[in-house]
């Protein structure tokens, strides 16, 4: 075991998630905006988009891996973002499983301060959750469902502790891009059971 291998580890684990709120969206879904002429927010393509450059440049201009392919796909359709970012995903974790103890703990330029690569990719894995939870919202408002991301989701039962349990569309990114290519295989989902809070008296 090296030191950080519970972030190479959760890296690969943020991949597949990403991946599946990807895959939740339909692809009339990806140009709308909860407020068509409200340009603010990003709707689902541009979260597609800046998922792609944003992290092909962190991890080129930061960690100084460049896996040598175009960020973004042509065309860009759905399908086509799915696949090039687990491509792309995929060449960067094999490349961080090769790095040792002492490569994470280099200091490099994280914008205008110096950052340890460790610290550099927890802050991208965090950076990601957080416009991953803006999908979720989107696929929401969309009446989409919500698979889980962490732990079940209202769609997926709502709380453990009432027997929900953890549902992804597919259990691997092998069968995600297949599923999807084959026009959708995502698995069941049981739907809301009450109660959908943690509060006692409800």
């Amino acid at each position: 075991m090296m030191e950080y291998d519970f972030l190479i580890d959760t890296y690969d684990t943020e991949r597949l998630k990403i991946l599946s709120v990807w895959c939740t969206f339909m692809d009339e879904d990806l140009s709308i905006r909860p407020h068509p002429l409200d340009k603010r927010d990003r709707n689902a393509l541009e979260h597609m988009v800046h998922q792609c450059l944003s992290e092909n440049r962190w991890f080129c201009n930061m960690l100084g891996v460049d896996v040598g392919a175009p960020p973004l796909p042509n065309p860009e359709t759905r399908i086509e973002f799915i696949m090039r970012y687990a491509e792309d995903s995929g060449k960067r974790l094999a490349i961080l499983k090769e790095k040792d103890k002492a490569w994470w703990e280099v200091e490099v330029s994280f914008f205008d301060v110096k950052r340890a690569r460790a610290w550099i990719l927890l802050r991208r894995i965090t950076h990601t959750a957080h416009h991953r939870a803006e999908q979720g919202v989107l696929l929401r408002l969309l009446g989409r469902v919500n698979y889980s991301v962490y732990g079940p989701s209202i769609d997926s039962g709502c709380l453990a502790e009432h027997g929900a349990v953890t549902i992804y569309p597919y259990p691997d990114i092998k069968s995600l891009i297949d599923g999807e290519l084959a026009g959708g295989r995502k698995a069941k989902l049981p739907g809301p059971r009450e109660p959908c809070t943690e509060r006692p008296d409800c």
